[in-house]
């Protein structure tokens, strides 16, 4: 679109002041042609038309400086009809004065050195007026105090609406602010969650296939049978792995959700536990049926800390007993993972990986807690609270 084109506002401001200045002056001559005047604009050195030349070319610089070219034209109204200059539209550099202190002004300073000049001009206009003949040429004093006040009034609307439009800008720019913020918050989050998710899967999916393909190399040779249901349970480790791996990284290529594998939940407890079986572990679980179905968040990460506590298992222990407890309250799904270990205290996976965090991580966001640590009489034990109203974000 093109641009249209507009005199700089400084050259605005040259021509109106210009304009004003002579219809002041051309004004208050045609008025006062042919009639008696008490003083004529020439007496006094010319000083009749020095006020309203004055009056009306200060306004030129209006903007820059609104409170000074008030002053100079209202002193210049009350030097004008003081000395009983001629009636004239020797005003309306005064109006337009008054328009600019309360539209480009402070606001309430503004507003108050306007009404207190309006005041003082009202009372000099009224004074100066007293003999005026004919008497009902006062209706011209009354008409300078009423439109001085609709000057003011009319730039106090225009401040106020450049207030509010500035006001809504900055709140549109906020807002604007927020949303980007927000979007940002959305996404590191997202992230978290598909680092969690593909952390958790992977790491399970290597410790079993690590385990499994120990097995296969020590017994090969001398028991291919066992060798062969070892590499079973890897081809069917390392499938479900992948199915999951796309089933998570799928909300980064569309978002069609039809055709997607459901994130794991309890449901898939059973699977867990028979490819943990298989890897060695001897797993018992104890699971009581919910009152009513558990929310899919709650599911979901019960599911990752159940496997995560197996994996470190698998990873840290060995072969070893496994009990898993699904507890379902009125309030919260209590989760616990324990394992004999080797028959002595041994030291807890290290929570400088993600295992342990990933899964403190999780109950927070659901407004839970975990606590996990070794057990006095050997082993260790994953203790889980996971409320069935969750308060985080959906994993």
């Amino acid at each position: 679109m093109k641009q249209s084109w507009r005199l700089p506002v400084a050259v605005q401001d040259a021509l109106i002041a210009l304009f004003i200045t002579v219809m002041q002056v051309q004004g208050t001559i045609v008025r006062n042609a042919g009639e008696v005047v008490p003083r004529p604009l020439t007496d006094l050195g010319d000083l009749g038309y020095v006020l309203l030349v004055v009056s009306g070319l200060v306004v030129a610089v209006r903007r820059r400086w609104p409170v000074p070219v008030f002053v100079v034209t209202a002193l210049a109204s009350v030097i004008y009809y003081v000395l009983d200059f001629p009636d004239g539209p020797g005003w309306l550099g005064l109006f337009l004065a008054l328009y600019t202190l309360a539209a480009y002004g402070d606001g309430r300073r503004s507003l108050v050195i306007a009404g207190v000049g309006v005041a003082v001009l009202s009372a000099v206009w009224l004074v100066a007026a007293a003999d005026v003949e004919p008497r009902a040429a006062i209706g011209w004093v009354y008409f300078r105090i009423g439109a001085s006040v609709m000057s003011v009034a009319l730039g106090e609307s225009v401040r106020s609406r450049q207030v509010i439009a500035a006001d809504a800008q900055r709140r549109a720019e906020l807002a604007e602010r927020t949303r980007e913020e927000e979007a940002r918050a959305r996404v590191d989050a997202e992230r978290l969650r598909i680092a969690r998710e593909v952390h958790d899967t992977v790491a399970h999916a290597i410790a079993i296939i690590n385990v499994q393909s120990g097995v296969t190399a020590h017994v090969l040779d001398k028991r291919p049978d066992v060798a062969r249901e070892a590499l079973r349970a890897i081809e069917q480790t390392s499938s479900r792995a992948l199915r999951e791996m796309r089933a998570i990284l799928g909300v980064l290529r569309d978002d069609d959700e039809e055709g997607r594998e459901p994130y794991p939940g309890l449901e898939q407890v059973g699977e867990l536990v028979a490819k943990a079986r298989a890897a060695g572990l001897d797993v018992e679980v104890q699971e009581s049926s919910p009152a009513t179905p558990l929310p899919s968040a709650v599911g979901g990460a019960a599911y990752r800390i159940v496997q995560e506590s197996i994996t470190n298992v698998v990873r840290h222990v060995g072969p070893t007993r496994v009990t898993v407890v699904l507890d379902p309250g009125p309030e919260a799904l209590e989760v616990r993972v324990t394992d004999e270990g080797r028959g002595t205290v041994v030291e807890p996976p290290d929570e400088s990986g993600r295992g342990i965090v990933g899964m403190r991580e999780r109950c927070r966001l659901l407004g839970g807690e975990l606590a996990a640590g070794p057990r006095p009489g050997g082993g260790f034990e994953v203790r889980a609270r996971l409320p069935l109203a969750p308060t985080g974000v959906r994993l």
